[in-house]
């Protein structure tokens, strides 16, 4: 019995060791701020509901959507719209259930559809791609993914459209595989490819979160919070991309991650280093080309314009984890605050007493494309 309870002891260890090497450990990350370029009393709160706030997407008439992040566990309404001061279930409620399983990311394209992209939690339950008719409400697209795109361990959860509505570029983090990619994603034949896997440009670094005071670890340091490919934002010409848990902001060309003949060895070489930038979760960008990043760690908005420099361009302690973007019509950029501080891993009685959570927007001076 005694050797048992030895072996048992010495198990445990070296599984705690290994997870440790894996998942643990990092280094703090460099603060990049600068002073902000804008005042923070331009911030409006759009929207607060109860539940933490996953992705927000605003269509070219005003409307809002947004998502429950499913790290929250969320129970009941998981897409939901903003009408008349309700935040009201999304077609309806009745199909909440039967649509989306652990729904995250969302877009509207030109085209007036809401994309809705479902990682089936960590690709456990398999992923799900659909599509809804804005005028009409009804589901026009539904493909759920294969395994080989979205494979066991994925997370599915930024998505962007290109500005013709052919293309679906999908980003995995991938906290569990440790296997990022880029999903691109052919709307009208429905082919579905993983690009750059584990290539350096979506992978994490090997750095540790910290958010509002807290360091994000858990398990006494055995897990840190580490995140690929993230935030994803498409022009006409590139798609613009960054891991969660990196220092740097890439790009390749759209018309490269649309040829299927390329090879990913090819493809790869073609990644270019655009910018350095802060621990971020969401990107956008404007019809000038700037890009908007936010910075987890200091609940603000930078922005990189053609010097490729990073600027501190909006900071707001009301902003707890500024995490996905969306530009709306009039030049507002809306932030969703998913606070994911107070959520990961957290017991659902803490997530709801740190309620409400929010939606924000301000008029960063440059319009962008509604939805994206």
């Amino acid at each position: 019995m005694k050797k048992v309870l030895l072996f048992l002891m010495v198990l445990a260890l070296v599984t705690v060791a290994l997870v440790r090497v894996r998942y643990g450990g990092g280094d703090l990350y460099p603060d990049i701020s600068t002073t902000p370029l804008l005042d923070n009393s331009i911030v409006e709160e759009v929207l607060a509901y109860p539940e933490p706030i996953g992705n927000v997407a605003v269509s070219a008439t005003g409307r809002v959507f947004f998502t429950v992040h499913p790290e929250s566990r969320p129970r009941g309404n998981k897409l939901l719209e903003y009408v008349d001061g309700a935040s009201v279930p999304f077609p309806d409620g009745t199909s909440q259930s039967k649509l989306f399983d652990t729904v995250l990311g969302i877009a509207i394209d030109s085209h007036n559809r809401l994309w809705t992209i479902d990682h089936g939690n960590h690709g456990l339950r398999g992923s799900r791609l659909l599509a809804f008719d804005l005028e009409t409400g009804k589901l026009i697209h539904d493909d759920r993914l294969d395994q080989s795109i979205a494979p066991l361990g994925s997370f599915l959860q930024d998505i962007q459209v290109s500005a013709d509505g052919q293309t679906i570029v999908i980003a995995d983090a991938s906290f569990w595989r440790k296997q990022p990619a880029l999903i691109v994603y052919d709307i009208g034949t429905t082919a579905a490819r993983r690009v750059l896997e584990g290539h350096a440009s979506v992978s994490a670094e090997n750095y540790i979160i910290q958010n509002s005071g807290r360091t994000m670890t858990f398990g006494g340091g055995i897990v840190a919070l580490r995140g690929g490919v993230d935030g994803i934002s498409l022009s006409r010409e590139w798609l613009y991309f960054a891991a969660l848990s990196g220092s740097s902001l890439h790009r390749v060309r759209l018309a490269d991650l649309r040829n299927s003949k390329i090879p990913d060895s090819q493809l790869a070489a073609s990644v270019e280093r655009y910018a350095d930038k802060p621990l971020s979760d969401g990107l956008s960008i404007d019809t000038n080309g700037t890009l908007y990043v936010t910075d987890v760690e200091h609940n603000s908005i930078h922005i990189v314009g053609d010097d490729r420099e990073p600027r501190t361009l909006l900071q707001s302690q009301n902003i707890r984890w500024p995490d996905a973007l969306s530009f709306g019509p009039d030049g507002w950029l809306y932030i969703a605050d998913s606070a994911l501080g107070e959520v990961i891993l957290q017991p659902r009685e803490h997530i709801k007493s740190q309620g409400p959570y929010k939606i924000f927007r301000f008029r960063p001076g440059a319009a962008g494309t509604p939805g994206q």
